[in-house]
């Protein structure tokens, strides 16, 4: 005979811990996603090279260990650092690769967040505000959302039962110890086990780099103070000339040398060769190595201009504060009028106040009615025609002017072509130019297209300045040179950091006095052509002019 017993508060307990057991679910679920994350950020290479070369990271299963034995504060204060660790690391890691294709350099969070509002000036102006703002929400979204899945999947270990906590820990302890000795004996250019334990290396190694930044600053201090140009005037033997200096964009040491453009352009620089000599000019080529790669082109101006080597924003940031005397301020007390033709800004240029202008003519000041070609404002002709019509009129005073062709800027869509320099006008004789093409999502969808757009920039722009300098090349010494090798799509990941200069002029004496450079004749600077840095170039033009 079954007896029945009373109702006991203790069974209302248990009661209610089965239901809400039940309810919850098990939690391998939430621990499972919350390895398969770790594993992902602490996997994830910085570098496209590196994704053939994945390891599984031991991090984790340290990770899973401590959250198996923690439990009340001490757990939730490991939750909240390894969510916020694992948030910062894939923040990180995504702006290494980023950098790494744009610029083959890791992020840097000390010097690089001027990065984020170039990258966004970039974006805006290439795929219009509306579609880089989604980009954005929509990238920075998918990262809080990681972070907030990271959080709520490691709470699956506060709810492991006694017997489940037990047997995470074994399998933990077990697979750490494994994993330590594998890590120990494996070489990975003979015997690679498949593990690393990277993690705390990567938060050193950019602690450090914030660190060495802080030092170099220091460092570039000293470097401040030593000029070796003395107090002017300087360059007598340029009197009465113009003086035009110009950074071609992009124009990169592979463009003359990879056999994927080689053919073409240097067929183009012969061309150009022939087509100034008809005018009486001729030309000497040669190298420098520019500070940068991929992009932030204002620090290959910054170190030529100056004669620092300014590799950094940092650097550059504290350059504009100083006293150093640019080169375009050398030229201005030596009874230039100095001048700076920038299609490319659109927006306010305090920098500009370091580099000793009379006049700056920006996007808005050239008088261009035409359409822009995509983020490029203008085609570099029209910027060419307009500073001959705003600055070289009949009887002007002798001019040294700093100009930045942008045409071969990314995406490289549309392009320009050259139409006969009597019909540019206003410039709407282009618009049919800034609307045919592909948008860059055509474009960037094949690498291929990429590297044959950039190469026809390139193309035009050269054809445009031998046209130009055969053109309004009277009495004039013209300076091209580009400003820093384009990104690693269009070189690969080995390419150097030199970019070709030209110095073209009618006057032969003024040539002769840069026999001592050792630079070819020409518009093809040869492979064995030597090589200066940029920084450099300050020092050698005052002495060879003085």
């Amino acid at each position: 005979m079954n007896e029945s017993r009373p109702f006991r508060q203790s069974d209302a307990v248990s009661i209610g811990h089965i239901a809400q057991r039940k309810a919850n679910g098990s939690p391998i679920p939430r621990i499972t996603i919350a390895l398969a994350i770790m594993v992902a950020i602490l996997a994830l290479p910085s570098n496209f090279s590196e994704f053939s070369e994945q390891r599984f990271p031991l991090e984790v299963v340290g990770i899973a260990l401590l959250a198996s034995v923690m439990t009340g504060i001490s757990f939730s204060l490991l939750r909240w650092i390894v969510t916020l660790l694992l948030a910062a690391m894939l923040f990180l890691k995504l702006a290494d690769i980023g950098t790494g294709i744009a610029f083959q350099r890791p992020f840097n969070p000390y010097l690089d967040l001027k990065i984020l509002t170039d990258g966004w000036n970039l974006l805006s102006g290439a795929l219009g505000i509306t579609e880089a703002v989604g980009i954005v929400c929509v990238g920075l979204l998918a990262w809080l959302v990681v972070a907030v899945i990271v959080y709520w999947s490691l709470g699956g270990f506060r709810r492991l039962s006694f017997g489940g906590r037990r047997k995470s820990v074994l399998i933990s302890s077990a697979a750490l110890l494994i994993g330590l000795a594998a890590l120990v004996v494996q070489n990975p250019d003979r015997r690679d086990l498949g593990v690393e334990a990277h993690a705390a290396s990567y938060v050193v190694n950019r602690i450090s780099m914030v660190k060495d930044s802080i030092a170099d600053l220091t460092r570039f201090e000293d470097e401040l103070k030593q000029d070796p140009i003395p107090p002017g005037p300087h360059f007598s033997a340029l009197a009465g000339t113009d003086v035009v200096l110009i950074f071609i964009e992009s124009y990169g040491r592979n463009a003359i040398e990879d056999s994927r453009y080689a053919a073409r352009i240097n067929s183009r620089l012969t061309s150009v060769e022939k087509e100034i000599e008809a005018a009486g000019l001729e030309a000497r080529s040669g190298w420098l190595t520019s500070p940068t790669v991929g992009g932030i082109s204002w620090l290959a101006h910054g170190t030529l201009l100056s004669g620092l080597w300014v590799d950094n924003q940092g650097r550059y940031d504290r350059m504009i504060t100083s006293e150093r005397t640019s080169l375009n301020n050398l030229f201005r007390s030596s009874g230039w009028r100095t001048t700076a033709v920038m299609p490319a800004i659109t927006l306010d240029w305090p920098e500009a106040g370091y580099f000793g202008y009379d006049g700056i003519h920006a996007a808005a000041g050239l008088g261009y009615h035409g359409k822009p070609f995509n983020w490029v404002t203008m085609p570099d002709q029209f910027t060419l025609e307009a500073f001959e019509r705003l600055e070289r009129s009949p009887g002007h005073k002798p001019v040294m002017a700093e100009m930045a062709l942008i045409s071969s800027h990314a995406p490289w869509t549309p392009l320009p072509s050259l139409v006969d320099w009597d019909r540019i006008g206003d410039g709407t004789v282009f618009n049919a130019q800034a609307e045919s093409g592909d948008p860059p999502s055509v474009v960037w969808a094949d690498p291929n297209r990429v590297r044959a757009q950039y190469l026809t920039s390139i193309d035009y722009t050269l054809e445009t300045l031998g046209s130009y300098m055969a053109r309004y090349g009277k009495n004039t010494l013209f300076i091209l040179l580009g400003d820093h090798q384009p990104a690693s799509i269009i070189t690969g990941e080995v390419a150097s950091r030199d970019v070709p200069m030209h110095i073209v002029t009618g006057n032969p004496d003024l040539l002769k006095r840069l026999d001592e450079w050792s630079w070819q004749k020409g518009m093809i600077p040869l492979q064995a052509t030597p090589v200066y840095r940029m920084d450099e170039f300050r020092r050698k033009l005052v002495e060879s002019f003085d």
